[in-house]
């Protein structure tokens, strides 16, 4: 008798549920969840509990000035969301590190990991002391309550960014280029 591929990917997910276990306890004040539902955009339209166990799910990290959260190239599973300090996002470019981006509290990095190739496509670096909570791939997915608010809020950051560079893009292709633009095709 074959067996139907949803029933058996409904098993499965249950199974890695199960087998992942989410730390209990978590203790942060009422106002700072608060501050966290308001800012943080991958977190956007989901309810006090399930917020509370998605944050519970979350590794906190600490940084000193310069210390790098990953490098450009390195294998990603996971994103963070930045709670203090800044980074700065910067990519390699015919040797030179380019800055791309200077992020401050309340703003998410390394999401594209979740959602596509799992290489770093970027460097990513504490500008003074940083405190970041990481959110890997393997405790979101377990925990589908949360998962698809936290995919689609991250496919709405990545379109944002998207918008943002073909502006950039358009700009400098305007001030660079004194001939009419190459067709597309």
């Amino acid at each position: 008798m074959p067996v139907d591929p949803a029933v058996a990917k409904i098993y499965a997910e249950n199974f890695r549920a199960d087998v992942i276990v989410r730390p209990s306890g978590l203790n942060l004040d009422p106002a700072i969840v608060q501050k966290i539902a308001n800012r943080v955009k991958v977190f956007k339209g989901m309810t006090h509990d399930c917020l509370m166990s998605t944050l519970a799910m979350a590794e906190h990290q600490a940084y000193r000035a310069g210390d790098v959260v990953f490098n450009e190239g390195d294998i990603g599973s996971s994103f963070h969301v930045l709670i203090a300090g800044e980074v700065i996002v910067e990519k390699r470019k015919s040797g030179v590190l380019v800055p791309l981006a200077r992020l401050g509290a309340g703003e998410c990095f390394g999401e594209m990991a979740m959602v596509g190739n799992h290489l770093r496509s970027a460097s990513v670096r504490a500008v003074g002391t940083a405190a970041t909570m990481r959110f890997d791939r393997e405790r979101i997915d377990a925990y589908p309550d949360s998962a698809h608010i936290i995919y689609r809020n991250i496919a709405s950051v990545l379109a944002t960014r998207l918008d943002e560079s073909s502006e950039l893009l358009a700009d400098l292709v305007a001030r660079t280029s004194d001939t009419e633009p190459a067709p597309l095709a």
